[in-house]
């Protein structure tokens, strides 16, 4: 049994370095979902309010300005979702409808150590739905 062992002396040792290149790579994906998972949460957070904020100003009495409102339930969303400071927020009355239009990209360090970023491009118009377009 031994004589065999010694005779195959260069096929040893490979069950270490593949344990090291299959942990190297599982750590690389943990790192890419650990960064881009809370990016992407935050952005469909942030389409749920905005759905939220045309329907409620949709809804809203005459004697108050709905654009306004949508606009800052928008921007108070965008705060708590971490948006960038450079959004484009652009809220239109188009005829008995609000619609909200937001556009944002935010960096994704994709790779550790800044090797590669990733830009999540966000662009999302919200129109209201539902019983209270019907007439």
């Amino acid at each position: 049994m031994n004589n065999a062992a010694k005779i195959r002396d260069s096929e040893r040792g490979s069950a270490g370095v593949k344990f090291f290149i299959a942990l190297c790579v599982i750590v690389l994906v943990a790192n890419a979902g650990f960064n881009y998972v809370p990016v992407a949460y935050d952005a469909e957070s942030l389409k749920t309010e905005m759905q939220t904020a045309v329907v409620q100003g949709l809804a809203m009495p005459a004697r108050l300005n709905p654009l306004d409102n949508v606009r800052g339930r928008i921007e108070k969303a965008a705060q708590q979702n971490d948006v960038p400071a450079d959004v484009v927020i652009d809220v239109k009355q188009a005829g008995n409808a609000i619609t909200a239009h937001v556009v944002y990209t935010k960096p994704v360090n994709i790779l550790p150590f800044g090797i590669y970023k990733y830009n999540y491009h966000f662009d999302h118009t919200a129109t209201p739905t539902g019983f209270l377009l019907k007439q």
